[in-house]
């Protein structure tokens, strides 16, 4: 049976609906409940059914499915294109647009075409360097920040003007997000950067993996001072751990990752570490869950779909009763 949770607080940081209808993420989020969103990497593919037959896993559980761009500096099928494809058929898109690789007159170029194509949700990241990908030779741009793309994306939503001041025929209808990471030194810095992109525009906020739940709580405890929670849906990273040498690694290579002793202690420990892994996961959850000011949680794993649905239903946030019935709905945000 999917758990009920105290509907979330009012937040203040949204645009006024007037005679529009929010798309289907934003009216999750304006909602209360807790949100679900997962995560999905585009192929090195030009067939739309590499994309669509691994994201069919998600169809019914989650309320959106952030599409990555070029995760990690590693190319694939672009986020603008796998986005636009997964609107059509029926789901709801988060696409990701990293500074890293267009210029500013290029990403909105994108914005206004992700928009005409039903794409209506924005994740506004700076982006990996391209050192630890597989094009090490390519030139990052970095012409924008994650900050500054969010400025320009409200401007051209709100004002509808490019950022050169030029005036758009119609405006983008969008859902605007970024991330940030809790678990990254220092901490004063993350609250400063959180407040930085909420102020640009952010409307949603999606945080780096989640293993440390003290330092977590700790975080969460100077964001509700701040009033923070009250101005974005703060949706948190979760992820499964498959082995002892993954926790490891990430814990040595990912920034901001960080993952307690006694957690890995458990996955040493464990006769199966990959169920363990996925304990610990549905236990993150639950603890989430019980924490003020979060609005929901993002699934996490590479092409791990069908884990990942695994730990929606087992952990309660959703239910596969109903699924058939939520899978025949078309509802393009």
């Amino acid at each position: 049976m999917e758990e009920t949770a105290a509907p979330a607080a009012p937040v203040e940081n949204q645009v006024s609906l007037g005679d529009r209808e929010p798309a289907a993420f934003e009216r999750a989020c304006r909602s209360g409940r807790f949100v679900v969103t997962a995560e999905l990497s585009p192929p090195d593919s030009v067939d739309p059914q590499d994309l669509l037959r691994r994201a069919v896993a998600f169809r019914g559980l989650v309320d959106a499915v952030n599409v990555t761009d070029n995760a990690g500096g590693n190319c694939h099928m672009s986020s603008l294109a796998a986005s636009a494809l997964l609107a059509a058929d029926g789901f709801t898109p988060v696409f990701q647009s990293a500074c890293r690789d267009r210029n500013r007159i290029a990403m909105q170029a994108d914005l206004l075409g992700a928009a005409a194509l039903g794409v209506r949700n924005l994740l506004c990241i700076t982006g990996d360097g391209v050192g630890s990908g597989d094009h090490p030779q390519a030139r990052p741009v970095f012409d924008l920040d994650a900050v500054s793309l969010l400025g320009i994306a409200r401007g051209m939503r709100d004002e509808g003007t490019y950022a050169s001041g030029r005036k758009l025929t119609s405006r983008p209808d969008l859902f605007l997000g970024a991330t940030v990471n809790p678990f990254a030194p220092t901490f004063e810095a993350r609250i400063v950067n959180l407040e930085k992109k909420i102020t640009a525009g952010a409307q949603f906020i999606q945080t780096q993996f989640c293993f440390d739940l003290k330092l977590f709580e700790n975080f969460m405890v100077e964001v509700r001072a701040q009033g923070l929670d009250r101005r974005c849906h703060l949706v948190v990273g979760v992820g499964p751990l498959p082995s002892v040498r993954t926790a490891r690694w990430l814990n040595g290579n990912v920034p901001g990752v960080r993952i307690p002793g006694e957690v890995i202690g458990r996955l040493e420990q464990a006769t199966d570490p990959k169920r363990e892994g996925i304990k610990i996961c549905i236990e993150t959850v639950h603890a989430l869950r019980e924490i003020a000011g979060v609005a929901g949680v993002h699934l996490m794993g590479h092409r791990n779909e069908n884990i990942l649905a695994e730990i929606i239903v087992e952990s309660g946030l959703r239910s596969r009763v109903g699924m058939d019935a939520e899978a025949s709905r078309s509802v393009v945000g």
